[in-house]
């Protein structure tokens, strides 16, 4: 099995509720398993700042999917829950949105996939979910805690659990 790291937000309808479903339809237990799961995280967002605020969580799971097919289940999840990639503005808003952020200590880059995820570290609504489950864990020789303390954390504010 391989460990991977995800990312997960959402600013359209129950964002939350939304997020629960996301997370349970990627971890069905068998082929990806959870881990982790980081508390759910109201975010401003991030690229395009005239829309909702997100909320944000990352989860850690175990899978025997390849990169390619993790992608696919996650793409496929997405969907399901009503993101339709064409029709969306870049860092506009969703009903939900999944990235791979990691996949054991691979280095990958396709067309469709580039891993460790290219804006990891610029991005604090990944990186504060992602220090609460995996402060220590190093990607790309930089270890999760450090990188958090190296961006602006600024209006993001831990929800309290459902």
């Amino acid at each position: 099995m391989a460990e991977s790291l995800i990312a997960l937000g959402a600013n359209l309808g129950d964002a939350r509720e939304r997020l629960y479903r996301a997370v349970a339809a990627l971890c069905d237990g068998h082929l990806v398993r959870l881990l982790a799961r980081s508390s759910d995280y109201s975010t401003p967002p991030w690229g395009v700042a005239d829309q909702p605020r997100f909320v944000n969580l990352c989860i850690d799971v175990d899978t025997d999917l390849t990169p390619p097919a993790l992608l696919s289940r996650a793409q496929e999840v997405e969907r399901a829950l009503g993101r339709v990639r064409e029709q969306e503005r870049r860092w506009g808003p969703r009903p939900v949105d999944i990235d791979l952020l990691t996949y054991d200590d691979v280095a990958l880059t396709t067309p469709d996939l580039i891993l460790p995820h290219p804006r990891l570290f610029e991005r604090a609504f990944v990186l504060v979910p992602l220090a609460e489950i995996a402060p220590e864990r190093v990607i790309a020789g930089r270890r999760v805690c450090d990188a958090l303390a190296q961006v602006d954390t600024t209006g993001i504010e831990k929800l309290p659990p459902l």
